[in-house]
């Protein structure tokens, strides 16, 4: 009897960070108000300048309609309801020592896989572990200095570097630039804020981990890097959230910035709650992700797994603004039982001599719906500019789904374009074909 190859998902193991840490929290009351704004940014101890940002940002967001086009689907969000700052009370006062951060945190990133003392004996990675609306712990801060490399929580950047916030904070992602990047720029808490100064090669990899454990809150963190003329950067982040029926919003927003010859590589290892095999909950990742090729021959690369969530939606790009510049984007999106992801990338080439390569994997099981959706923009002045696009998708079982949404627009004459794109399922036939030659299910997948 040939197997079902959609079972090999649907029992899949269980989704082992789906705990809840027992923790006292400090919360603002759930709505969106110019008032609760303002509570945000006086936790933090923000400067007027960055108050009237987020004002500005919530204005102009009361103005937006939530947008429509997306091929995923879901019950309206009632924005009043979310709770949009919570911390534990133990983290009141600023970033601390490993030593004074409470055992609980650090019990709970331990059972994550991200024991935070053990990362700080280990000489390869520096994390900081962002818990809700804060950063709790951030490792190798002072190693990171002794070669000038800022690795800080968001928070602790507005304090203690102004002027670069300042000076790149929408920079690459407007305060008026969508939906959900707009309400990002309103509330948003803490992401990580790296600068890496002009000539350094970063020593070490840096990594963030975003844990959401508070119930109907949802997490708004702001990631913003600078790498300098010349400088090199990998940085790595992950996130997971506790099994909730009820869905919780993720709307982050990250911005990259490259001047000459620096090179900025991203990775996401995208593991936030799925919701269980009937649908139910789940977390909803509408992230804006973009990263500007400022600089002459400047190079960003993303690098995505997308595992978790109930719905994504995201788009990692680059704005190849810099002459010689390079923009990669490497991805692969699983969707399964009830969840949807539309996905994809936006290469826009401005400079002269730019490079893009686009390369999307999409895997779709059980009633999985998976989309790419991707721009190529060659604009005028963009002489000699080159593209290769790769999609593929693969269907498990006859329920889900693969769509795709491709756009290439071309303004200049001396441009290369190559797209390749494919569609392929593996049906119970083929399964059982390899299970009379002694293969299993699993393998025959694989």
């Amino acid at each position: 009897m040939a197997t079902d190859p959609r079972s090999l998902f649907e029992s899949s193991r269980p989704y082992k960070a789906g705990f809840v840490t027992d923790i006292e929290s400090e919360s603002v009351p759930p709505g969106l108000s110019e008032d609760v704004i303002r509570l945000i940014s006086a936790k933090k101890g923000e400067p007027e300048w960055l108050t009237e940002w987020r004002l500005k940002a919530f204005r102009h967001w009361q103005t937006m309609k939530e947008p429509t086009w997306q091929n995923v689907h879901y019950d309206p969000i009632d924005y009043q309801a979310i709770v949009y700052y919570s911390a534990p009370k133990s983290r009141a006062d600023g970033p601390k020592s490993l030593d004074e951060v409470d055992p609980k945190l650090l019990e709970t990133y331990e059972k994550l896989g991200i024991p935070l003392r053990e990362r700080e004996k280990l000489a390869g990675v520096a994390v900081d572990a962002v818990f809700d609306s804060v950063s709790v712990a951030t490792t190798f801060r002072e190693k990171l200095a002794g070669v000038g490399v800022i690795f800080c929580s968001f928070s602790e950047a507005v304090r203690n570097h102004p002027e670069l916030v300042k000076k790149y904070l929408g920079s690459v992602v407007p305060y008026t630039d969508n939906f959900f990047a707009t309400l990002n720029s309103a509330v948003f808490s803490d992401g990580s804020f790296v600068y890496v100064p002009k000539g350094v090669h970063c020593p070490m990899e840096l990594s963030t981990y975003f844990r959401i454990n508070a119930e109907k809150t949802g997490q708004f963190e702001r990631t913003l890097i600078i790498a300098d003329e010349g400088a090199y950067v990998s940085y790595l982040e992950g996130c997971t959230a506790p099994m909730r029926d009820e869905n919780q919003l993720h709307a982050a927003v990250v911005e990259l910035v490259a001047l000459d010859d620096a090179e900025i590589k991203y990775s996401t290892v995208q593991n936030w709650y799925p919701g269980d095999e009937q649908g139910r909950g789940g977390i909803y990742n509408f992230v804006t992700k973009r990263g500007k090729c400022l600089g002459r021959s400047a190079k960003i690369s993303w690098t995505q797994v997308e595992t978790g969530s109930a719905i994504t939606w995201k788009y990692p790009s680059c704005i190849l603004q810099g002459d010689n510049s390079v923009g990669e984007f490497y991805s692969v999106a699983v969707t399964n039982n009830y969840q949807q992801a539309d996905t994809g990338t936006k290469m826009i080439h401005i400079g002269k001599n730019t490079k893009s390569t686009i390369v999307s994997k999409g895997i779709s099981a059980g009633h999985g719906q998976n989309s790419y959706r991707g721009l190529v923009k060659i604009l005028g002045k963009a002489d000699n500019a080159r593209n290769y696009s790769q999609c593929d998708s693969l269907l498990i079982g006859d329920k889900c789904g693969a769509h795709t949404f491709p756009v290439i627009e071309v303004l200049n004459s001396t441009a290369q374009m190559e797209h390749e794109a494919s569609t392929s399922k593996i049906g119970e036939d083929q399964i059982f074909y390899f299970q009379q030659r002694g293969i299993s299910p699993e393998e025959a997948v694989n």
